[in-house]
């Protein structure tokens, strides 16, 4: 059996993101055409997860944000119709079977 031979690449160094078609508007912060934005999407994720928000825009109108997963607040979770009925007040009053009794005996039955 041959024995593996170990091949080492160099190192790549992290090169500064370059993106010259953002720009910062005021009050909406940094924007970006939809097509630079296509063109630059794995850029433009790693600045969204580092905390920055980015407008996606179209013909000079924002048209989407891309912004951060922060934490979501949990929903409440459904209990069931019947949890939600039993807490409701009740109220008073005389049985279906009374009532139906009432009525037969109303009747002559």
């Amino acid at each position: 059996m041959k024995a593996k031979k170990t091949i080492k690449y160099p190192e790549i160094k992290p090169v500064a993101l370059e993106l010259r078609e953002a720009v910062t508007m005021p009050g909406v912060g940094l924007t970006i055409p939809v097509r630079a934005a296509k063109a630059k999407l794995s850029a433009l994720l790693d600045l969204v997860a580092g905390g920055q928000e980015i407008t996606i825009t179209s013909d000079g109108k924002p048209k989407a944000v891309l912004s951060p997963v922060g934490k979501r607040e949990t929903r409440k979770v459904f209990t069931g119709m019947g949890d939600y009925l039993m807490k409701q007040p009740v109220h008073g009053g005389p049985s279906a079977e009374e009532i139906v009794r009432e009525d037969r005996d109303g009747r002559g039955w």
